[in-house]
């Protein structure tokens, strides 16, 4: 993501200029409870040819904002670096960098017109008790009750507890269980399958899942048992830059797609899905129309495309 530095204002207001429904950011909480977004549970710096690193939630609200650029005129931000996937510490280089921001700016500086999928972000190497859980999850309800006013919300986590813990919060707004759908192995077994995911949504009153594509297409008979259970399911993953892995969810009855590459995306989405479909109805009865397009898919295919794309701001688009 080198062109707009991610989790920023400018970065949401960019991609609101495509047809999304939602963007999809990760909220944590400073130690003055703040609610700020930020993707990782550490933020890196080098001062005096040493790299450090900092905790988000070990923060303060002023000591997060002081790296990067500031908004303040002629006021020097303190430098970000970034840690690679292989773990390499980067210079953290966009093409246009912005600075930082709180969930509070958020909604009062990106589009109105633009759902906000909230990521409720906690660390997996820490064991969250239920009244640290419920603090956290209190200061980010305030934020959202205070400024959401009519914009569309999604509540998402990869934490089953929090997740179940902030619907009971609130049922105002949509609850959605994160899972791998099984390709990384946690200590918490909920954590592990897709069939799991059903349970904690079930268990909990939650609407749907988000999971790792790779997840649900190795799996694909998890797909007519969620719908089963009336639940939803959105997808995320490297796969859902692939335009093709995309149509094929649309295929299969899946609700919506999380991607990276809004524009590349958002064009392909009408070219492949739209447009064929608002052909189609205009010679057809549109009821018939939408139960042909829900196909099914054997495993081999299902391999094949996992093979075939596996070399390849987040935002949201339902079909």
């Amino acid at each position: 993501m080198e062109a707009i530095k991610e989790n920023t204002i400018l970065s949401f207001n960019s991609a609101a200029k495509f047809p999304i429904d939602f963007i999809e950011f990760d909220v944590q909480v400073t130690k003055d409870d703040c609610p700020v977004i930020f993707h990782d549970d550490f933020l890196f710096s080098q001062e005096n040819g040493t790299v450090y690193e900092k905790r988000i939630t070990d923060m303060s609200l002023e000591e997060f904002l002081c790296f990067g650029p500031q908004r303040e005129a002629g006021k020097q931000g303190k430098s970000l670096l970034r840690k690679s996937r292989d773990g390499k510490i980067l210079n953290w280089n966009v093409q246009t960098d912005d600075s930082f921001c709180t969930l509070a700016e958020a909604f009062r500086k990106v589009d109105s017109s633009l759902g906000f999928n909230i990521e409720l972000k906690f660390d997996d190497n820490i064991v969250y008790h239920h009244d640290r859980l419920t603090r956290v999850l209190q200061v980010i309800l305030q934020v959202v009750s205070e400024y959401a006013k009519d914009r569309p919300i999604i509540f998402s986590s990869f934490h089953p507890d929090a997740a179940q813990l902030v619907r009971k919060l609130q049922n105002t707004y949509p609850v959605f269980f994160l899972t791998n759908g099984g390709t990384q192995v946690y200590y918490d077994v909920r954590r592990n399958s897709l069939e799991e995911a059903i349970k904690v949504c079930l268990e909990g009153g939650l609407q749907g899942i988000v999971s790792e594509i790779k997840g649900v297409f190795r799996n694909p008979g998890a797909v007519p048992k969620i719908k089963e259970a009336n639940l939803s399911l959105l997808t995320y993953g490297k796969l859902n830059n692939v335009p093709e892995a995309v149509c094929m969810q649309h295929l299969m009855g899946i609700d919506g797609v999380i991607v990276d590459f809004v524009q590349e995306i958002s064009h392909a989405v009408d070219d492949m899905i739209v447009k064929p479909l608002n052909e189609s109805f205009k010679g057809g009865n549109e009821e018939q129309n939408k139960g042909k397009s829900k196909v099914q898919f054997s495993q081999q295919e299902l391999s094949f495309l996992l093979k075939r794309c596996s070399s390849h701001s987040r935002s949201c688009r339902f079909f």
